[in-house]
C-alpha cells in the first residue's frame, strides 16, 4: 500500500471516529451534560470543604483545644477529656471548657481533632483506662516520627497494664524502629526487654539489651545497660 494509501486511510478511520463521537453526544447529550454537572458539583464541594469548611472548623477547635491542653500540662486528666468547668475569660464573660473527648467528636476531619486523640490516649492511660487508650491512640495519625513513637509506645505501656506482654512488645519494637534515633528508640527496646524478662524469656531480653549497648551507646539507657544484661543473665541462667 502506497504511503499516499495509508494516510487517506487514517483520514477516513479519523473521520469514522469522529463521526461516531458526534453520533454518541448527539444521542447522549443530556446525559453528558448531566454527569458533567455531577463531577463540577463533587469537585466544588470537594474544595469547598478542603479549603474553607476544614480550615474554619480547625480555628474553632484550636481555639477550645488552647484550655484542654493547659489542664492536661497540669495533669488534670479528668478535666482535660472531659471539660465542662466554667472559667472567667479576660473580657469578663463566663466560658464553659470543652474536652479533649468533645473537640475529637465535634472538630472530626480536623487536623486540632486528630491531635485530640493522642491526647485522649495519653489521658486515659494516665487515669488507668488503658482499653480506652488504646482506642484513642488508634485513631491518631502524625509524621511526625518522634510524636508517633510516642504514641505506639504509650499502646505498649497500655497493653502491658492490660497484662497482655505479647501485644506490649509488638508496639515497643515498633516504636523503636519507627526510625532509629538516641531519644525514644533505646527506651522502647527497653521496655520491650523487660517485657520479655516478665515472661521469663531472659534470652531475648538480653538481645535487646545488648542492641541498646551496641546501636545507642551514648543514650542515657545505653550508660547502665551492662547491668540489665547481667541481672536477665544471671535470673535466666544464661
Amino acid at each position: 500500500m502506497s504511503e499516499v494509501t495509508e494516510k487517506t486511510v487514517q483520514s477516513l478511520d479519523v473521520e469514522e471516529q469522529f463521526d461516531r463521537l458526534q453520533l454518541f453526544y448527539e444521542k447522549y447529550k443530556k446525559q453528558v451534560a448531566i454527569g458533567g454537572a455531577i463531577v463540577l458539583g463533587v469537585v466544588g464541594l470537594y474544595l469547598a470543604f478542603t479549603l474553607y469548611y476544614v480550615p474554619t472548623k480547625d480555628a474553632e477547635a484550636q481555639a477550645e483545644a488552647f484550655y484542654a491542653e493547659q489542664y492536661f500540662e497540669k495533669d488534670s486528666f479528668n478535666l482535660a477529656i472531659n471539660g465542662g468547668k466554667t472559667i472567667r475569660l479576660a473580657d469578663g464573660t463566663d466560658k464553659t471548657i470543652m474536652g479533649f473527648q468533645q473537640i475529637a467528636d465535634e472538630f472530626s476531619f480536623t487536623p486540632t481533632a486528630n491531635l485530640a486523640h493522642y491526647y485522649l490516649g495519653v489521658s486515659y492511660l494516665r487515669t488507668g483506662k488503658f482499653q480506652e487508650a488504646i482506642d484513642e491512640l488508634e485513631k491518631f495519625s502524625t509524621k511526625d516520627v518522634l510524636l508517633s513513637s510516642v504514641a505506639i509506645g504509650a499502646m505498649g505501656d497500655a497493653n502491658m497494664e492490660l497484662k497482655k506482654p505479647d501485644e506490649a512488645i509488638k508496639y515497643y519494637l515498633k516504636a523503636a524502629d519507627k526510625k532509629g534515633n538516641d531519644f525514644t528508640s533505646p527506651i522502647y527496646l527497653k521496655k520491650a526487654g523487660f517485657a520479655y524478662e516478665t515472661k521469663g524469656e531472659y534470652a531475648d531480653a538480653i538481645k535487646l539489651y545488648e542492641r541498646i549497648q551496641k546501636e545507642y551507646t551514648k543514650s542515657t539507657e545505653g550508660r547502665d545497660i551492662e547491668k540489665y544484661i547481667t541481672r536477665a543473665k544471671i535470673l535466666g541462667n544464661l
